[in-house]
């Protein structure tokens, strides 16, 4: 249990560094704009609705399709994306066949894919 809380704090803190770092966004702030663009704002809702739904897999299959062209705001997206699955509780992430261990590579892989492997290793 108390490897599990040091996960998920070190996933925030080090997701609340990187939106200030890459996007100035206050991560603990509520009242952020997270996009600039209504069409990003809008895909990333529809990954949370599907995640709330319980499709965390496809969810997370369709976020990698959509950072391949590897555009800074598909970097926001994939890591408020990995930040919103951090907030989840390990019940609904283990009945939805997902773990905090995938939580953790997969934002793992997604800032080494935009060549941010370095901060992942600070953190994780």
């Amino acid at each position: 249990m108390f490897e599990q809380d040091y996960i998920i704090r070190m996933i925030k803190e080090m997701v609340r560094v990187i939106l200030k770092l890459l996007f100035n966004i206050d991560a603990d702030s509520q009242t952020a704009k997270l996009f600039e663009n209504e069409q990003k704002q809008n895909l990333f809702n529809k990954l949370k609705n599907r995640i709330d739904e319980g499709d965390i897999n496809n969810s997370e299959n369709e976020l990698y399709s959509i950072i391949e062209n590897r555009e800074k705001e598909d970097l926001e997206i994939a890591i408020l994306f990995y930040s919103y699955l951090n907030d989840m509780d390990e019940d609904f992430l283990l009945e939805h066949d997902f773990s905090r261990e995938e939580v953790k590579s997969g934002l793992q892989a997604i800032l080494s894919k935009y060549g941010f492997k370095g901060i992942t290793d600070i953190f994780l």
